[in-house]
């Protein structure tokens, strides 16, 4: 006879302040779940209406030994970076940067007084690639496909018979599934995976339980399916991966391998290196990286 699988465990999303005003729902990392397979961060940001002439202004900042994907629902965004990168994010499209041993960039708001809706994601890099030259890709055509009476959107990975092209560096997958009407909705997963599954609106019933707007419901590996009672108006968000092995350490916008390593990413960005290089028009917007505790 087969086990039960784990119940789901709850994680509440906490409200963080990217400054200049603006808040974000954070979902990880948590005190008792620092990651879903290499995903090590998800802020869900907005849907926020701003006022007339304002927007989404996040200065100049470093990053290592990362991905940073953001996945754009409403509302367009502006990525720049120390690379010369500069490419606006749209509803449906992925902008991947890879930080590797460093890099910097900002993020603006196309439009003030737009409406901006999207979640914004970090992938620790293994450590066998975690040091390679910083990148920049952007992925405007994903799959999308419609099924048990909900719209699909595949930003990462495979599922199924869809694959992304998005160049991933460990075995993840990053899933939407908008859901107008209510349903009840089964996901096939795989075993070896775990999954975090967070209604970005609207609400779900997992396993007898209901999850409302920003508290994501975490399953841990052994499952092979998972069946949701998704109310109308959901949009879930699915992020899965294998349990990463490598040792990681995060603090404030670095991943690295331990403490020494973090100490030494924030003396270089302080000291200006060329390691971080410069975003082409956001060097008088320089953010200052926080004392370390």
């Amino acid at each position: 006879m087969s086990e039960a699988p784990v119940p789901p465990e709850r994680i509440v999303a906490r409200t963080s302040s990217l400054g200049e005003g603006m808040t974000v729902a954070r979902v990880l990392p948590t005190r008792g779940r620092r990651m879903i397979g290499a995903w090590c961060f998800l802020d869900h940001l907005g849907p926020v209406d701003f006022p007339a002439g304002q927007g989404m202004h996040v200065g100049a900042h470093p990053h290592t030994r990362l991905q940073t994907f953001t996945w754009m629902i409403e509302g367009e965004i502006l990525h720049r970076d120390s690379l010369g990168s500069e490419q606006v994010v749209r509803p449906g499209q992925v902008n991947l940067m890879t930080a590797g041993y460093g890099i910097s960039h900002t993020e603006d708001s196309v439009t003030p007084g737009a409406r901006l809706h999207a979640a914004q994601l970090w992938i620790a890099l293994p450590a066998a690639v975690a040091d390679q030259p910083p990148a920049f890709a952007h992925y405007p055509v994903l799959p999308t496909w419609q099924a048990q009476g909900c719209d699909w959107a595949l930003m990462a990975g495979s599922y199924g018979e869809h694959t992304t092209p998005t160049q991933l560096h460990s075995p993840l997958v990053g899933l939407e599934v908008r859901c107008d009407r209510g349903a009840t909705v089964t996901l096939p997963l795989r075993a070896d995976f775990e999954y975090g599954l967070l209604p970005l609106t609207g609400g779900l019933a997992v396993g007898g339980e209901t999850w409302i707007a920003n508290e994501l419901a975490y399953l841990a590996a052994g499952r092979t399916a998972v069946t949701l009672q998704m109310q109308a108006g959901t949009r879930l968000l699915l992020i899965g991966g294998a349990p990463f092995a490598d040792p990681v350490t995060m603090w404030w916008n670095f991943v690295g391998p331990d403490l020494a390593s973090i100490r030494a990413y924030r003396e270089a960005w302080q000291a200006q290196s060329e390691r971080f290089g410069s975003v082409p028009g956001g060097e008088g917007r320089r953010l200052m990286a926080p004392p370390l505790p």
